[in-house]
């Protein structure tokens, strides 16, 4: 193994639930439930950290027991917590992502005004600008 799950401590060789981590646990996927992004429901639980990091940590099957670790979360609340997830994630199916959102026109024409000249002479210059104002009106 190379790590232990956060929420456990091994002691004697067995695992048993550190209750300060649990709770802090139990109140990611409560902040969750409740409404919170993944990042602002950990920080809200005391955790620092990243939307996977939280996903993946709410998404261990290991909090649910089994052989070696103890439950720290319900079936119910894993469920509730999956159920959530998964349709948050189809709020953003279809918007991002899509080839639509991606296509874009790229302009093959293209039309410019023509400019007008630089003489060098000043009074060359006062008379083409002069010129243009008497054509515009």
């Amino acid at each position: 193994m190379k790590h232990t799950p956060y929420g456990y401590d091994i002691v004697g060789g067995a695992a048993v639930i550190n209750e300060e981590q649990a709770a802090n646990l139990r109140k990611l996927c409560e902040n969750y439930l409740s409404g919170m992004s993944f990042v602002q429901a950990a920080k809200e639980a005391g955790l620092e950290m990243k939307h996977s990091g939280v996903k993946r940590l709410m998404q261990n099957p290991r909090y649910l027991g089994d052989d070696f670790y103890p439950a720290i979360l319900t079936a119910e609340i894993a469920q509730a917590v999956e159920a959530e997830r998964l349709g948050r994630d189809a709020l953003y199916k279809g918007t991002r992502y899509t080839k639509e959102a991606v296509t874009t026109v790229v302009p093959t024409r293209f039309a410019m005004k023509r400019t007008d000249p630089k003489y060098q002479d000043p009074i060359k210059q006062a008379e083409y600008a002069y010129s243009q104002i008497k054509e515009a009106k």
